[in-house]
């Protein structure tokens, strides 16, 4: 009897065991409960199709690369494309594409190209991309055939103001500010005639409204400077740019054209090393003579301008001028400009040339100790002071147009007067 009662207690801890069991690891309840529902529900993620990546307008692949460089010195197209596998046929094809619309004798060093290309066991490259400037860019697909396209980024202008108060020189003002080079030169150039850039006085101000031109937010050179507000020796000086139908020109603020027959100076603004003298001690020839020429010091290869329309009557090489070009203007007015590294092309003896052409560049050949240029000036036939000769100026605005400049000159000079000074002596600078 016992043995039998022990029997049956050990089947019924067995059998509560395995229901035990059983209800823990396989429920018998079919349905989840709501709450179980609604966490598998949140934990679903329905993925977004993803947005394929684009480059130049050309879809990047898995398998693409990119490659970025930039063009070397004396390196030729053909081998850049050899170098990623470009098929020579296609490659004889990219070299008579035609002139107008790609130049490949033209890449310049130092210009970005991209390279696409397919990688496998050989990177071969699918489209080269060569950006001969900030807004162009031109396109060759290597598919069956070449394709070629010329693509253009957004110009974005802005207009901009800056003003500021010198300490030392105008160039350092500026760069205090963040301003570029380039605008210093364009500032220069309009109050070249009024004002002797070496000679500031410490506490001379400046103001300028002006246009700066953005691609993707990146600044690519100045526009047009709109106004300026120069003050020098307690004096103020105004430019306001103004076309009479004959392109723009700047005026001050009795109409008065600022822009003189001659730019005054030959390369962009820089320092001056040495002036017109009758005695200076030559650094070469060790004795004292006259200087009859202004020595502008500035790195060699930097583009010598002419200062006017002209005829070049001489362009060659001498051992005490080096490579030098003359220029007859009119038949008052001659310049020429020494110690070249060498002489732009094209120019030579009979060829005209337009104010602000590049003729050559700045160099040491001749008698020279270090780059720079010599400017020398003649008027009637006599070598004079390049700095300190007097120009007849350009026609002033005409009656026809003197109440429109009148109108946009007192606009202008009003958005002036609204950029303050840091009467500290402190850099200003502000953008609109």
């Amino acid at each position: 009897m016992v043995k039998k009662f022990f029997g049956l207690l050990l089947l019924g801890a067995l059998a509560g065991g395995a229901f035990f069991v059983t209800n823990k690891y396989f429920p018998q309840n079919d349905e989840p409960e709501p709450e179980v529902m609604a966490e598998v529900a949140d934990s679903v993620v329905v993925e977004e199709p993803r947005e394929p990546k684009t480059l130049y307008g050309m879809v990047l692949e898995d398998d693409h690369v990119v490659i970025e460089d930039k063009i070397k010195r004396n390196q030729f197209l053909g081998e850049i494309l050899h170098a990623y596998n470009v098929p020579a046929n296609l490659i004889h094809q990219v070299s008579q594409v035609s002139r107008s619309v790609f130049d490949p004798r033209k890449i310049t060093p130092n210009s970005k190209y991209t390279i696409i290309a397919n990688q496998d066991s050989i990177t071969k490259a699918k489209a080269f991309v060569y950006e001969p400037n900030p807004i162009e860019y031109i396109i060759l697909r290597f598919e069956d055939s070449l394709s070629v396209d010329v693509g253009r980024r957004e110009v974005v202008t802005v207009e901009k103001s800056v003003s500021g108060v010198i300490h030392s020189s105008l160039a350092a003002s500026m760069h205090a500010l963040g301003m570029p080079a380039e605008l210093t030169n364009r500032f220069v150039d309009v109050f070249g005639w009024q004002v002797d850039f070496e000679r500031l006085q410490r506490g001379d101000k400046f103001k300028l409204v002006y246009e700066e031109r953005l691609v993707e937010g990146k600044s690519i050179g100045i526009g047009s400077i709109n106004a300026i507000y120069f003050e020098h020796f307690g004096q103020p000086y105004y430019a306001f740019p103004f076309d009479q139908g004959e392109g723009v020109d700047y005026f001050d603020e009795d109409g008065k054209s600022l822009r003189k027959a001659l730019l005054k100076y030959p390369i962009q603004y820089t320092r001056i090393s040495s002036r017109y003298t009758k005695a200076r001690f030559h650094p070469v020839q060790k004795r004292w003579k006259p200087h009859l020429g202004t020595d502008f010091a500035a790195p060699t290869g930097t583009p010598i301008r002419s200062v006017g329309d002209g005829i070049v009557v001489e362009a060659k090489y001498t051992s005490n001028n080096g490579n030098y070009v003359k220029i007859r203007h009119n038949a008052t007015y001659t310049t020429q400009y020494l110690h070249m590294s060498k002489i732009a092309s094209g120019i030579r003896a009979g060829v005209k040339v337009k104010q602000e052409q590049v003729i050559g560049y700045v160099g040491s050949t001749g008698l020279a100790t270090g780059p720079h240029l010599c400017y020398r000036f003649w008027k009637n036939g006599v070598q004079v002071d390049a700095l300190r000769v007097e120009l007849p100026p350009s026609q002033p605005i005409k009656d026809e147009y003197r109440a429109q400049f009148e109108s946009e000159r007192d606009s202008w000079i009003a958005r002036l007067e609204a950029i303050p000074f840091n009467e500290e002596g402190d850099t200003f600078a502000s953008a609109r």
